[in-house]
């Protein structure tokens, strides 16, 4: 029986040619490299082809690959590169609320806006924690706001370098002087992008991050509070689906431009759009939040054919967002039946 390579055996054999040798280097990385690439780009198709390219310029630079910097920090140095290059060739990635001002009425919703211009969700299934051992809750948390769908819609506002900054110093944690020589720019320079990056993004973000909310919630709180609202979605029960609901809730539906803001408008649009027909929902988690498979049942129809991804917000221990996505790609990226009965 063969014993496992160590990474220096990994390492010669990948630069020698081996491209199983390579595959095998660089596994324990792409999970966490292809996070690093959602959050630079806001969409997990994005971030696909980010990372594609990021393997195939490692493989192509890994003879020139001298080992003074940890392969990871090397890999990291290269898809935030990818990623620059990309954000300068591509839309940036919006919520409805940066596409235009939220409607008041529900008589017409306008037309999909198709394209790679929304922000997208992330499945857990594909988060950077899947397969790793459980971590202490400090670290879990931190993993989780990573990814939050509030923080990563955030950094698009930020220009692509200190969107680039502010990742590798706050979430990757490495110093100024690595992300320095990793962006080929000065200290002086990273810490100022850092300051004005995290000036932007903190006035974006809401004061308590949602990996906060579901801890301060509990395990128990969220039971109930997803059951009710449950209990209530099929019933079409919009008077106690409300009183779950925050007074400032809003309701967003990408590729869709329409979005509605606040108690009334919300409660509005699901009694005379949402509950004109009836709904399935199957539950799922993302971006480090709970949310549901919606699955829509249409006159004359024997089966629930599934309609959208909608993720919640919560804040306090009520909802303050319903955030659906109605994007078929994104289902099949899911995994999620197309039809339930």
């Amino acid at each position: 029986m063969s014993l496992p390579f160590d990474n220096t055996q990994l390492l010669t054999l990948a630069r020698g040619g081996d491209a199983a040798a390579f595959d095998r280097l660089l596994a324990p990385h792409r999970r966490r490299l292809h996070s690093h690439c959602y959050r630079m780009l806001g969409s997990p198709h994005d971030a696909d082809d980010a990372l594609q390219e990021t393997l195939l310029a490692a493989w192509r630079g890994l003879a020139s690959f001298e080992g003074r910097s940890a392969l990871g920090t090397w890999l990291y140095q290269i898809s935030t590169h990818v990623c620059l290059r990309l954000i300068s060739q591509r839309p940036w990635r919006r919520e409805s609320p940066d596409h235009g001002p939220s409607l008041h009425t529900t008589a017409e919703l306008g037309e999909m806006v198709m394209g790679p211009v929304w922000l997208e969700p992330l499945s857990d299934d594909e988060a950077p924690w899947q397969g790793e051992p459980p971590d202490d809750p400090a670290v879990s948390l931190a993993r989780r706001e990573s990814v939050a769908l509030a923080f990563v819609a955030a950094l698009q506002h930020l220009p692509g370098t200190q969107r680039a900054v502010l990742l590798l110093r706050d979430v990757l944690e490495f110093s100024a002087a690595e992300t320095a020589e990793m962006l080929g720019g000065t200290v002086a320079s990273v810490n100022s992008a850092l300051q004005r990056a995290q000036k932007t993004v903190k006035e974006r973000m809401p004061a308590v991050s949602q990996a906060v909310e579901l801890q301060s919630l509990g395990d128990e709180g969220l039971r109930q509070l997803l059951g009710a609202f449950l209990t209530a979605w099929d019933a079409r029960d919009v008077k106690e689906l409300v009183r779950l609901f925050t007074d400032d809730v809003r309701f967003t539906m990408p590729p869709l431009p329409s979005w509605f803001d606040g108690l009334a408008d919300v409660q509005e649009f699901i009694a005379e759009r949402v509950f004109a027909t009836p709904w399935r929902m199957r539950p799922l988690w993302a971006n480090g939040q709970p949310g549901f498979a919606c699955y829509q049942k249409a006159d004359g129809d024997d089966r629930f054919r599934l309609g959208a991804i909608t993720l919640l917000a919560l804040r306090g221990g009520r909802i303050a967002g319903l955030h659906s996505f109605l994007d078929p790609a994104l289902y099949r990226r899911f995994r999620l039946q197309e039809e339930i009965v």
